[in-house]
């Protein structure tokens, strides 16, 4: 059935009924560990360093409590949003991740199922492992994440095929220039891309197949090796931003900012939007929290600029502390990808309907009519 997060009745009658999926952010985790082999597991668990961040994001939803109001009338609910043109019925987007293979064969293409089936957003990844053209063909409503190859011919033709392909926005990562020291992966030998997972969108590329001696399929190896080696790129600047406005029309965000004179920067230079993210702590250990961030950020561009944010968010309270802290809108990470694992689509769907339902309770019971209504008086 079509989403519809304001039917408390119809989403508490969906559970009672009985689910053979699991219920809450840890059972899932925990499904898709038995579901999983040990090393891609901790592929996407994992964090950098002591994953000191990680436990970071956790702790600061942990910390900050809501402030139900009461007798207000919520029989009727809104929970929908719109971000640049992106309309969503829950405040939440599914974030880019990438190499999806590694977690269920059908990777991007189930998730992009899901997707259309619930009508939330897909932030397709560039190190996806299917084509942004493939996704784009079973039309969920789509931005397009961008890593900003040490290469610039690359970059600008992943720039113009989203934008044929009819992705509403650029989100350029800027945190992730190259992987971060992430000792679990290290610790298993595990570098996916290593085997081609997670670069189908350089393997579908014709500017870089055409340099190639041989396709993809022909030599797989040689051209992963090639994909890694135009990956890093640290040299990237804020005076690179400019080139990006050249290469489409597109709204552009950037993701991975953590302090308000970033955002400020951003801001002056007519970046459409941010994203407080520090990776799911995957690339900076013993960073802010993307939750404390989120607040110095909003408070640095004001209440009319466009901030998302992403990292640590598990459950419908999550998301609503952080609107209420100035997101926009949050982007679903893990919890959707445990889903994937646990039973592909439909286990996508799954997390997505759980989170909707359990998010319209919630502002129910919290005096909340309308997403619009959220402000920091909810939270302490």
């Amino acid at each position: 059935m079509p989403l519809d997060p304001g039917n408390v009745v119809q989403n508490q009658i969906y559970l009672s009924r009985g689910t053979p999926w699991p219920v809450g952010a840890a059972d899932w985790e925990a499904r898709a560990k038995e579901a999983l082999e040990h090393a891609p597991f901790d592929y996407v668990a994992g964090g950098a360093g002591t994953e000191e961040t990680m436990r970071a994001n956790l702790e600061a939803f942990r910390r900050r409590n809501l402030r139900p109001r009461m007798l207000v009338g919520t029989a009727e609910r809104d929970t929908s949003v719109e971000v640049l043109g992106l309309h969503s019925p829950v405040p939440f987007l599914l974030a880019p991740v990438g190499v999806l293979s590694i977690v269920h064969p059908d990777a991007e293409l189930a998730v992009a199922r899901a997707s259309k089936a619930t009508g939330v957003p897909f932030v397709v990844s560039s190190a996806a492992s299917s084509s942004l053209e493939d996704v784009a063909a079973i039309e969920p409503p789509r931005w397009f994440q961008l890593y900003w190859w040490g290469d610039p011919e690359l970059a600008e033709s992943l720039v113009r095929r989203a934008e044929a392909a009819g992705y509403g926005a650029i989100v350029l990562t800027v945190d992730t220039l190259n992987l971060g020291w992430r000792p679990r992966d290290l610790g298993n030998g595990y570098l996916p891309f290593l085997d081609g997972e997670g670069l189908e969108q350089f393997f579908t590329d014709p500017v870089f197949v055409e340099r190639l001696e041989k396709t993809p399929t022909e030599d797989r190896a040689t051209a992963s090796l090639m994909a890694l080696a135009a990956f890093s790129n640290l040299g990237l600047t804020w005076d690179d931003l400019g080139r990006l406005r050249e290469w489409t029309s597109l709204p552009v965000l950037l993701k991975g900012i953590l302090r308000g004179d970033d955002a400020t920067r951003a801001h002056e230079l007519g970046i459409d939007g941010i994203v407080v993210s520090n990776h799911g702590g995957r690339q900076v250990d013993g960073s802010i929290a993307a939750l404390d961030a989120l607040v110095e950020v909003r408070d640095a561009v004001g209440p009319d600029a466009v901030v998302l944010m992403d990292s640590g968010v598990r459950t419908a309270t999550d998301v609503l502390k952080a609107v209420a802290l100035g997101a926009n809108a949050v982007l679903l990470g893990r919890p959707y990808v445990y889903g994937l694992a646990v039973g592909g689509a439909e286990g996508v769907e799954a997390v997505i309907r759980q989170l909707a339902g359990e998010l319209d309770l919630t502002m129910a019971l919290a005096g909340v009519r309308s997403v619009a209504e959220l402000d920091r008086s909810f939270v302490v």
